[in-house]
């Protein structure tokens, strides 16, 4: 079974940064995409970053230049550093895993973390 943590979340005011961090444990053999989505109270859930397992990075326009997304495949982790926080960056974030192939099975799954806070004040 693969479990995902999160952590990093918090209140940090306009300009500040944060990085969040989101490991996943179990028996994984590869990882396909790992990636970071959001959800702002009353929006849908967007895709803020996500990365492939070679490294190639694709971006929100609204946090291009500001947001940096990295993976560790070695250690299953992934983690998205947050530079310049605006308020309308304000949401719950999520952890995903696409593409995860596990031991004995031919079936590929996906996995989502259970969110954390990120609040900015202005």
């Amino acid at each position: 079974q693969v479990q995902l943590v999160e952590s990093g979340g918090g209140l940090v005011q306009a300009g500040g940064s944060l990085r969040l961090s989101c490991a996943a444990s179990g028996s994984i053999s590869s990882i396909a995409i790992m990636a970071w989505y959001r959800q702002a109270p009353g929006k849908q859930r967007e895709l803020v970053a996500r990365m492939s397992g070679g490294g190639s990075t694709e971006y929100a326009d609204s946090v291009k230049g500001r947001f940096t997304i990295t993976r560790d495949n070695a250690k299953n982790t992934v983690a998205l550093l947050m530079n310049s926080l605006k308020p309308e960056d304000t949401a719950v974030y999520y952890c995903n895993l696409d593409g995860v192939v596990v031991p004995s099975d031919w079936r590929r799954f996906h996995y989502w973390g259970q969110g954390t806070q990120v609040t900015v004040s202005s």
